[in-house]
């Protein structure tokens, strides 16, 4: 067991419009979770123009959601969050029973709540990950008759790491599982989105989960600010285990290098910053992220 982490993490959106903005309705989830693991020592979030109408909430993923307003004309909107955390070890995995991953997939089904949980619900499709036939087909090169699930699950996010070649201008938010598999590049939602179609057209419940990496620098350079990027990775569930989280475009299980900040059945669910706005017109986007070590 290694020592717990602790880390500051600074996230910065920040929107300049061409014509003013009238009215502007936001939801915020850049609230680190609170997990086993995982402990929150200090959150900020700082909105400018300060908003007019401001609540925290959690959403039906029990992710924190700040909901804000602003009623008075503006060109530009900056949020800025900046907390602590301390990350330690998660479960380990590898010290379960041999489990077939079909009895994991008949478990959920014959009971779809399992450990207080609903796991089930994170099997079936949503709009950013429907049912693909092509990445059930990919996926059946892991998950041979028998094989037990973490060995299946695992080799599944080696598979995606060696087939697929991170390129950030290869897709945008929209592009679907369908054109990852046929283009075979991406970023890591869209490796995220393509293992969940993968296990959830088995009937393999996996949650989509969003949060930071820390990312070291070369060997004797400077750690730079702001060039950490928000990421995401997969977490997989087995009643044996619980959640799992493995990250395909790593080729690797989470450990305390990553700070969970949100989760949900696919990258929609946890969007750090998305609203309405009145006005506006033309919009240019900014975000800045840094992971600092303690």
């Amino acid at each position: 067991m290694t020592a717990a982490e602790r880390y500051t993490v600074e996230h910065e959106t920040r929107y300049v419009y061409a014509a003013p903005v009238s009215q502007s309705w936001q939801l915020a989830r850049l609230t680190p979770r609170t997990l086993p693991w995982q402990k929150l020592l200090a959150c900020a979030i700082q909105i400018d123009p300060p908003p007019d109408e401001r609540h925290e909430a959690p959403d039906s993923f029990g992710n924190s959601v700040t909901h804000f307003g602003l009623h008075g004309a503006h060109r530009m909107l900056r949020v800025r969050m900046q907390c602590s955390v301390e990350v330690g070890d998660r479960p380990v995995a590898d010290a379960t029973p041999f489990t077939p991953w079909e009895s994991v997939r008949d478990m959920v089904r014959e009971q779809p709540q399992l450990d207080g949980l609903v796991p089930a619900r994170m099997a079936e499709p949503t709009s950013l990950v429907p049912l693909s036939e092509g990445a059930r087909m990919y996926a059946l090169e892991s998950l041979t008759p028998g094989r037990d699930w973490l060995e299946a699950v695992t080799d599944l996010m080696q598979r995606i790491h060696a087939h697929f070649e991170f390129d950030p201008g290869a897709t945008t938010v929209s592009t679907s599982v369908d054109e990852v598999l046929y283009q075979r590049r991406g970023v890591c939602q869209d490796f995220a989105h393509l293992m969940l179609a993968c296990l959830r057209g088995h009937g393999l419940p996996a949650r989509y989960v969003s949060g930071y990496l820390l990312t070291n620098p070369p060997e004797g350079q400077p750690r730079l600010m702001g060039v950490d990027a928000s990421h995401a990775w997969v977490a997989a569930y087995s009643p044996a285990t619980g959640w799992v989280e493995f990250d395909p475009t790593n080729n690797q299980l989470a450990d305390h290098r990553y700070i969970t900040l949100a989760w949900g059945a696919d990258f929609a669910d946890v969007v750090p910053l998305r609203g309405v706005i009145l006005g506006g017109g033309a919009q240019e986007m900014d975000v800045s992220v840094s992971v600092i070590p303690a």
